[in-house]
């Protein structure tokens, strides 16, 4: 009887360790669905319009509440693709009047360095006697509530110069943290 006894003991502990490791586990997938849901974001890169900043499939966390400043990197709803997310860098500031000549940017007649354009692919324009970022002045100043939005790799990337100026509520989140690849862990 006292072997019984033992012996239900046992099972109802393994019973009672597994019913706790799934509880658990319960809880900790609600706390990560309500902290991606309401705080961060979760996504994956796709496309090369900001490399080498950024390459195809590196995955990225981005918090959805912030305040866009310049030189931010931003995940925005596509204006001019239903469903789809574009990645790309605050360039214009509500208020800004944004210009392009000769590779250099000018943000309100004054030149903006762009250290992140340092890179590969502008050098390889240069040497061929192209401009990396094509010669733009905007006809208007950034409304009130938009900002202006550019990549990284500029003669390849689809942003503000194409689609315009994109508003607040299209910004989902602010890029913090590379986490894929694992060897380029990399917070902005």
């Amino acid at each position: 009887m006292a072997e019984n006894t033992k012996k239900r003991n046992d099972d109802e502990s393994i019973g009672r360790f597994v019913l706790d490791i799934i509880i658990m586990f319960a809880i900790l997938m609600g706390i990560y669905y309500f902290i991606f849901s309401f705080f961060l974001s979760n996504e994956t890169v796709s496309g090369p319009s900001m490399q080498p900043t950024f390459e195809n499939g590196d995955r990225l966390i981005a918090v959805r509440h912030f305040t866009p400043k310049r030189n931010d990197i931003v995940i925005l709803k596509a204006p001019d693709q239903k469903g789809a997310l574009y990645i790309k860098r605050v360039v214009g500031m509500p208020g800004d009047m944004v210009t392009s000549k000769n590779d250099k940017l000018y943000i309100n007649g004054k030149r903006t360095p762009e250290p992140y354009l340092n890179n590969s692919f502008e050098r390889k324009a240069h040497k061929l006697g192209e401009l990396y970022t094509n010669n733009f002045t905007l006809k208007e100043r950034v409304p009130k509530n938009s900002y202006f939005v550019m990549g990284d790799h500029r003669d390849v990337s689809k942003d503000s110069r194409y689609f315009g100026f994109v508003k607040r509520s299209a910004l989902v989140g602010r890029v913090v943290f590379r986490y894929w690849p694992f060897n380029q862990w990399k917070t902005f």
